[in-house]
This record gives structure tokens, C-alpha cells and sequence, in this order.
């Protein structure tokens, strides 16, 4: 499934060391799972009560210990074994109802960051599995929002599709139309370089955690700041070009982050 969806996330995970990596893809399905419910626009106005579903059954299934759901018992299983706080993960779902408007419209940069800081949440939840100390936990959290913001970045005209414009000031005339105006072009800039300051204040979390979880925390963030070169490169016109990698520079972008 994270190959599938998120060949970034996958390739990074396979540098963690392979008896942590188990646990990792059954968060990841947990999620993955959540987020396809959020986007599955034949469940019309249904959509929030499958997510409360999803988020009971985890809850039930903690509670006596198994789930019948292949996805959600693996989780059951992996969460008490490895430590994982799980009770922080309806902080992810909350994000994942805000997506199930038909339009979804973030109106101000605090609203962003509020939906971001909710998706964020896995990076905390995920901390046992890296052996992260309490003095990487916040750094944990700001590294998923750089994550989730680069996608939103990236994301824009496939986002616009589905209804959805997490980017505020964005102007749905040009979405519409396809135009990569001066305006659209100045507030992608301005989000360009919120992201880079959320990679710059998570820097240091490598050095916080052991040596063998090191290489897929570098990873992540090289391919991701690589995405934020390419809008760069691109004018900030992330409508009429794509700022998505090819595969051979995802793995240029994760080759030198082993070896730097």
C-alpha cells in the first residue's frame, strides 16, 4: 500500500532498520485508509460517519485487543507491542473531516496550520518506532506539517479537481482557468518559504535520534526539499507545470542525503 501511494514515505521506511518497519506500514494503512475515505466522493455525504466508523473500530479494537480489519488490526497489534500513542490519532482524523466538504477552502494561513498541525500528528505517534527522545517530539511534528504543506504545494491543480484549495489567497478564477497569475505566483512564493522554514526549524532532529533510523528521516526530507526546488525552478507556477519528480530524481535527491 505506502509503495502504492507514497513511494517517498516507502523508500524512506525501508531505511529504517526491518524489525521497526512492520509497525510503521500498519500506521501508515491506518491513515492511508482514513484519507481515501475523506476523498471517496461516491460515499457523498456519508463520508463522516465512515471516518467516525474507521475511528471507532480502532478504539473497539484497542479496547479488546484485536480487530477483525486487516488494516486496523495490524495497528491494534503493532500499537501496544511498540509503545505508539494511538490516543493521538483522532487529532488526524479531525483533519480528515475537514476534507469531507464538497468544497473545501482554507481562508486564512492560521486555518492551514491548523489542519497541517492535525495531520502532523503522525510524527508523534510514530516516535517510539525511531526511538525518538521528548526533545524530538515537537521536531516530529514540524517536520509532518513541512511534509504536508510541500504536498499542498505540489498538489495544487489535482487538489483544485476535487474540490479542495488548502492554499490560502488562491483565487479560484485562476485554478479554474489554469492561469499561473502574478498574484498565484506570489502567494505560492510566500508558502514556498514557510515550508522551508519548517524544514529549517526541524533540521536538527536526525542528530536527536539513533544512528539506524537516521537515513529515512534524511531521505524524506531531501526528496521533499528537491520538490520545493522544482517549484522554485518552475516560476512558482504550479498550475500550467508540474512539480512532481521523476522517479530517477527522487532516488538522485534520496542518494545524496545517504551519502552527505
Amino acid at each position: 500500500m505506502q509503495l502504492r501511494h507514497d513511494p517517498t514515505y516507502f523508500a524512506a521506511t525501508a531505511c529504517l532498520p526491518p524489525e521497526r518497519r512492520p509497525a510503521l506500514y500498519a500506521l501508515y494503512g491506518y491513515v492511508r485508509g482514513a484519507d481515501e475515505i475523506a476523498d471517496n466522493t461516491a460515499l457523498n455525504g456519508q463520508r463522516r460517519d465512515a471516518l467516525d466508523a474507521w475511528q471507532l473500530e480502532l478504539e473497539q479494537g484497542i479496547e479488546r485487543g484485536y480487530s477483525l480489519h486487516p488494516v486496523i488490526g495490524a495497528l491494534v497489534d503493532a500499537g501496544p507491542r511498540s509503545g505508539m500513542p494511538l490516543g493521538l490519532l483522532p487529532d488526524y482524523m479531525d483533519s480528515m473531516r475537514a476534507d469531507c466538504d464538497d468544497k473545501v477552502r482554507m481562508r486564512s494561513q492560521d486555518q492551514l496550520e491548523r489542519y497541517m498541525d492535525g495531520t502532523a500528528t503522525v510524527g508523534p505517534v510514530a516516535a517510539p518506532l525511531l526511538d525518538a527522545p521528548d526533545s524530538a517530539i515537537a521536531l516530529l511534528r514540524r517536520l509532518g506539517v513541512a511534509f504536508q504543506l510541500t504536498n499542498f504545494i505540489r498538489d495544487v491543480p489535482i487538489d483544485w479537481q476535487m474540490g479542495r484549495i488548502y492554499l490560502p489567497g488562491l483565487e479560484e478564477a485562476d485554478l479554474s482557468q489554469r492561469t499561473a497569475s502574478a498574484a498565484l505566483r506570489e502567494h505560492i512564493a510566500q508558502q514556498v518559504t514557510r515550508a522551508r522554514e519548517l524544514f529549517a526549524d526541524s533540521e536538527g532532529l536526525a542528530q536527536l535520534l539513533p544512528a539506524p533510523v537516521r537515513p529515512g528521516i534524511r531521505v524524506a526530507r531531501a526528496v521533499y526539499l528537491r520538490v520545493l526546488d522544482r517549484v522554485e525552478e518552475n516560476g512558482y507556477d504550479v498550475v500550467t507545470r508540474s512539480s512532481r519528480l521523476r522517479p530517477w530524481e527522487a532516488v538522485q535527491a534520496s542518494s545524496w542525503a545517504l551519502v552527505s
